[in-house]
């Protein structure tokens, strides 16, 4: 296999730079992660606990370069989830924290460099791996399911050049981790900086810190990406307000926006000559499928754009029939080199090849319109039938978060929604709001207090962890 990254050929400049003072150049990259592959005596499985730091980078990269088949997890991850991932797919290394080394005391440590140590495990044999993959991801976040997404090469390389031709990216950018580096979209933002010779600036500390935007500041960040979560808080920190002269870069993925939070930091993007990029993605495509150019970022508020370069979006309906007439719901598919090669659910489905074949049915119900930019308008799933009416569950959570400024989610049965908000103040008047948006009678929907709504590592709502309250 050819190299994602050619280090050697980049001009003397930092790759990698932390908020301690840090640093790795590209050419110390190259020696780095040729050192480390060697440590590892050839092609074999790596289980990588990733925090945003230059080891844990430094790391991904040496693998990734070297046929070093790594799954990304977070080093948070709970000691059972990981043991049983460790039994389902028997990988022949850690590279782990050397501050976690403890958690491993049956094992070896047999390399270590900035901060990360190389873990052999006692597996005496090991799953075969096909010679496409290159990567192993999860979509489950901090929940442990063994249920992988499997990257090529081809993906990688593929996704990061097309990421990099419409951002527009080269080696005076500056991004700093705002994201998971285990995370599809922290990875892509790596993967293509990485390709473009660009300076990562690498962070574990969460944008709510003061020490974040301290070191914002401080190294001369020019760009930042963030989920929904992450530009609805940075709305109540009046973000607005920031002195921040070296940013020129705001990109979101990871779900859909609220349309006024969009028009906020269109607006915002536009006023301070800034940009601000809605894109669309998803571990199955590697990272990015779709993106709306800044400039239309007020004009076509809601919309997640066009297909990126070299993918193509199309619509079937429910008899697999293309849809050519604009503001048609459909199906969204999505074609493209960068579409993995399918799951893994186990170590025997590591040898498996590529099952998908360059095209993705995402589960996503989309028009487009007369433009031909494209318009999410709820998951395939995500819909009850209250008293013989569909609700999309995607909408009413959005008019929820709209009408109320709360956070809240909804799942439920048929013929009763379940809404779950952390305002306890506003559990009737949510429950009025939802009967009157729908014309449905309240007693379809239920509000349910909890403390906190539960996400996983990249800000999503984890539903799985509130259908326990389906039955009751």
């Amino acid at each position: 296999m050819d190299r994602i990254w050619d280090f050697s050929a980049q001009e003397p400049r930092i790759a990698l730079r932390d908020d301690r003072g840090n640093t790795l150049t590209y050419e110390e990259m190259q020696y780095e992660t040729d050192r480390l592959a060697a440590a590892t005596g050839g092609r074999c499985l790596v289980f990588s606990l990733c925090r945003n730091e230059i080891g844990s980078i430094m790391g991904y990269a040496a693998f990734v370069n070297h046929g070093i088949v790594p799954l990304l997890l977070s080093s948070r991850l709970e000691d059972s989830l990981l043991r049983n991932l460790i039994d389902t797919y028997a990988p022949s290394y850690l590279w782990i924290p050397e501050d976690q080394s403890g958690r491993f005391a049956d094992m070896e440590a047999v390399y270590s460099a900035h901060g990360y140590a190389l873990m052999k495990t006692a597996r005496q044999e090991a799953y075969p791996l096909n010679d496409a993959l290159g990567l192993l991801l999860t979509t489950s976040g901090s929940t442990g399911s063994p249920k992988l997404v499997r990257q090529s090469y081809v993906n990688i390389i593929d996704n990061a050049q097309s990421i990099v031709k419409y951002l527009e990216l080269d080696a005076e950018e500056r991004p700093i981790t705002t994201l998971p580096m285990n995370y599809t979209y922290g990875l892509s933002i790596i993967n293509s900086h990485l390709l473009a010779g660009a300076t990562i600036l690498v962070t574990d500390k969460d944008f709510t810190q003061r020490g974040f935007w301290d070191f914002f500041r401080e190294a001369g960040a020019t760009s930042f990406g963030g989920v929904p979560y992450t530009y609805e808080m940075l709305d109540r920190m009046r973000f607005y307000r920031m002195e921040l002269p070296s940013l020129r870069t705001m990109t979101q993925a990871g779900g859909k926006i609220l349309p006024d939070i969009q028009e906020k930091f269109a607006k915002y993007a536009v006023e301070n000559d800034k940009r601000f990029f809605v894109m669309y993605g998803a571990c199955e495509a590697t990272a990015r499928m779709g993106y709306l150019p800044a400039e239309m970022a007020l004009v076509k508020k809601g919309s997640v754009g066009i297909a990126i370069p070299g993918g193509r979006f199309r619509l079937i309906d429910g008899d697999e029939r293309e849809i050519t007439d604009p503001n048609v719901v459909g199906e969204l598919i999505y074609e493209g080199k960068n579409v993995t090669l399918g799951y893994a659910e186990c170590g025997a489905d590591l040898n498996r090849g590529d099952e998908c074949h360059g095209v993705l049915k995402t589960g996503d119900m989309a028009y487009f319109d007369e433009d031909g930019f494209f318009y999410i308008s709820g998951r395939k799933k995500r819909f009850l039938k209250i008293f013989g009416n569909r609700v999309n569950l995607d909408e009413m959570e959005r008019l929820i978060r709209g009408r109320f400024n709360v956070d809240a989610a909804c799942t439920g049965i048929d013929d009763r929604l379940s809404i779950f908000t952390t305002e306890e103040t506003l559990m009737k008047p949510i429950q009025e709001y939802a009967a009157a948006v729908t014309r449905l009678n309240p007693s379809a929907f239920r509000v349910i207090h909890i403390d906190e709504i539960p996400k996983n590592d990249s800000g999503k709502t984890l539903y799985s962890a509130l259908e326990q309250y389906n039955g009751l």
